[in-house]
C-alpha cells in the first residue's frame, strides 16, 4: 500500500496521531521499542511528542509493527468509529467525526483510506441539500456495512490475536529474564563452589603435608627412643654383669680372705664352749703369724704382705714407675722392662695385675705390642692414665683388697678416697729389684 506524502496528511489529523503514538511508546516493552524511537522514548512524556514529532511520524508511517500498536490502542478507545471505517464520508456538521475517522483511516489503512484524508475539514458537496439516495447507493452502503461488520470482526480476531502474543511475549521475556537470572546465579554458585573446592584442597594439601612432617618426626622420634632403649639395654646388661663379677669376686674374696685369715691366726678347731673359756687359759710356745700391720708405705715387705692377700688387685701407673726406674731409655723399652718385671712378680703372687700408660705409641710394624701373660696392659683412649686409674678403682666392688702403686699424690688421695691401698712408685721398684 503507497505511503502518503507527508504534505498530504492533514496537520490535525498528524496533531491527533503525534500523542496516542507517543502514550504507546512510553508503555512499550523495553525489547519492543523500535531502534528508531529509542532515544525519543528516554523523552520526557510531553516532550516525546515535541522533540520527537519527526520520528514519531516516521515510525508511524513506515514501522508496520509500531502503527499496527498505534492502532489498537486507538481502536480499544473507538470501537464504533473502526467500525465506520468503511463507510462513506461523515454527515455534514460533524467535523470532529471526520478527522477521528481520518486518523482512523491513517493507522489501520483500510481500503480507500486516502480519500477519508481530503474530507477532513472540508463539508461534503452540496451540504444546504439534503441528498436523495438512490437503489444503488442504497445497495452499496448495506454491501459497504456487512464489509465493516466483517472487517470489524476481523480487526477484534486480529487485535485478540496480537493482544495475546504481546501477552505471550512479555511471559517469555520474563521467563528469560528469570532463565538468566538463574542461569547467573548457577554460575555465581559455581565459581563460589570452584572456590570452595581450590581452599579445601589447598587445606587438604597443607595437612598433608603438615601430616608428613609430623610423621617424619614420629620416625625419627621413634628412631632415636629405640636407639636409646638399646643402648639402655646394653648399659644395663653390662652393669648387671659388672655387679654379677662384682659380687662374686668380692665372695671369692670373702672367702679366701676367711680361709687366709684361719691360716694366719692359727684357730685351732673348736673343741669347746665358750663357758670353759672363762678362765683365759695360758698362752703356749705358738702364736699368730705377724701381720704387715704398723708398716710404713716405704717398706716392700707391706707390698708383699697386701700381693699375699686373696683376690689382690694390683694398680700400676705405668710411666711413672718406668721414667723413675729408666728415664733415660725409650717408652717402648720402659713399657717391656716394667711389664716384664710385673708379668714375673704376677706369676710368683697370683695377684690380679693391671698396668696403665698415656696414650698408643705406634710400633715400626704397625701394631701395638702383645702384653706379657699375666698383665693387663692398658692405654688410654681420649683420656689420660690418671683418669683411667680411678675409673678401674671405682669399678672395684667394696671390700676387695686394690693396691695402687703412683707417687701422683693428687692421683693417690683420689684413689685412697675410692678404697685402694696407695704405694708409692719407689717400694715397687724395691720389690721388682727381688724379681
Amino acid at each position: 500500500m503507497p505511503e502518503p506524502a507527508p504534505d498530504a496528511v492533514p496537520e490535525a489529523v498528524r496533531a491527533a496521531v503525534l500523542p496516542l503514538a507517543a502514550e504507546v511508546l512510553g508503555a512499550l516493552d523495553p525489547g519492543a521499542v523500535p531502534a528508531s524511537l529509542a532515544a525519543v522514548r528516554r523523552f520526557a512524556p510531553r516532550r516525546r511528542v515535541t522533540a520527537g514529532a519527526g520520528p514519531l511520524w516516521l515510525a508511524v508511517e513506515r514501522d508496520d509493527a509500531f502503527r499496527a500498536r498505534v492502532a489498537r490502542a486507538w481502536s480499544h478507545a473507538h470501537p464504533d468509529l473502526a467500525a465506520d471505517l468503511l463507510a462513506d464520508p461523515p454527515a455534514p456538521g460533524e467535523p470532529g467525526t471526520r478527522v477521528d475517522l481520518a486518523v482512523g483511516a491513517v493507522l489501520l489503512r483500510p481500503e480507500g483510506w486516502q480519500a477519508r484524508l481530503s474530507a477532513v475539514g472540508t463539508p461534503p458537496a452540496g451540504a444546504d441539500a439534503p441528498a436523495q439516495p438512490d437503489a444503488d447507493h442504497v445497495h452499496r452502503a448495506h454491501r459497504a456495512e456487512a464489509e465493516l461488520r466483517r472487517l470489524a470482526a476481523r480487526l477484534t480476531a486480529e487485535t485478540e490475536r496480537a493482544d495475546a502474543a504481546e501477552a505471550e511475549l512479555v511471559s517469555l521475556r520474563r521467563e528469560l529474564r528469570r532463565v538468566r537470572s538463574d542461569a547467573d546465579r548457577s554460575r555465581s554458585e559455581a565459581r563460589r563452589a570452584a572456590e570452595h573446592a581450590a581452599e579445601v584442597a589447598a587445606a587438604a594439601e597443607r595437612v598433608h603435608a603438615e601430616t608428613a612432617r609430623v610423621r617424619a618426626s614420629a620416625d625419627d622420634d621413634r628412631r632415636r627412643a629405640e636407639d636409646l632403649a638399646r643402648v639402655a639395654r646394653e648399659d644395663a646388661a653390662a652393669l648387671r654383669e659388672l655387679a654379677q663379677v662384682r659380687v662374686r669376686l668380692l665372695l671369692d674374696t670373702l672367702v679366701e680372705a676367711g680361709s687366709a685369715l684361719r691360716e694366719e691366726l692359727a684357730l685351732p678347731p673348736a673343741g669347746r664352749m665358750p663357758a670353759d673359756l672363762v678362765a683365759p687359759p695360758v698362752p703356749g710356745p705358738g702364736g699368730p703369724r705377724p701381720t704387715s700391720r704398723g708398716r710404713s708405705a716405704d717398706d716392700p715387705a707391706l707390698l708383699d704382705d697386701l700381693l699375699a692377700m686373696p683376690r689382690v688387685h694390683l694398680l700400676v701407673d705405668g710411666y711413672n714407675v718406668s721414667q723413675l726406674a729408666w728415664p733415660d731409655q725409650p717408652l717402648t723399652e720402659q713399657r717391656r722392662r716394667l711389664t716384664e718385671r710385673l708379668a714375673t712378680l704376677a706369676g710368683r703372687t697370683g695377684a690380679e695385675v693391671t698396668c696403665c700408660f698415656d696414650g698408643r705409641e705406634s710400633e715400626a710394624s704397625g701394631r701395638s705390642p702383645a702384653a706379657p701373660r699375666g698383665v693387663r696392659v692398658l692405654f688410654s683412649q681420649g683420656e689420660i692414665a690418671d683418669d683411667l686409674l680411678r675409673r678401674l678403682v671405682r669399678a672395684e666392688p667394696p671390700g676387695r683388697v686394690v693396691v695402687a702403686v703412683t707417687s701422683d699424690r693428687a692421683l693417690g688421695s683420689d684413689l685412697e678416697a675410692a678404697g685402694a691401698r696407695v704405694l708409692p712408685s719407689a717400694t715397687l721398684l724395691a720389690r721388682l729389684g727381688r724379681v
